[in-house]
């Protein structure tokens, strides 16, 4: 399955990235992708994608990380919702709870 991500560019300390499409069986680390569709220079604060590349990739049955999606739909370049790319985290336990279990 192809998928559009973002793959790390740049030298330590010093990050920005490329959106790649690449199939999703390769590491994000591997270097190998299809073709570059945009940037993304966190730093600066600069997002730079090709929208209609992006467009026709997925309707060809590419799917989209939830980064690159959020940031599409930042950039009112598709229609949705931002999904939530954080952590779950645990639920905290009350002290009754804890002195229940122990």
């Amino acid at each position: 399955m192809l998928k559009v991500r973002l793959q790390r560019i740049g030298r330590k300390n010093d990050p920005s990235f490329r959106a790649v499409l690449t199939d999703s069986k390769n590491s994000t680390k591997s270097g190998r992708f299809l073709e570059i569709l945009g940037t993304y220079n966190p730093k600066a604060g600069e997002a730079k994608f090709d929208n209609d590349r992006i467009k026709h990739w997925v309707s060809k049955g590419a799917k989209m990380s939830d980064t690159i999606h959020n940031f599409l739909v930042h950039q009112k370049a598709i229609e949705g919702k931002k999904i939530n790319v954080l952590p779950k985290k645990k639920p905290t336990l009350k002290r009754k709870e804890l002195k229940a279990k122990k």
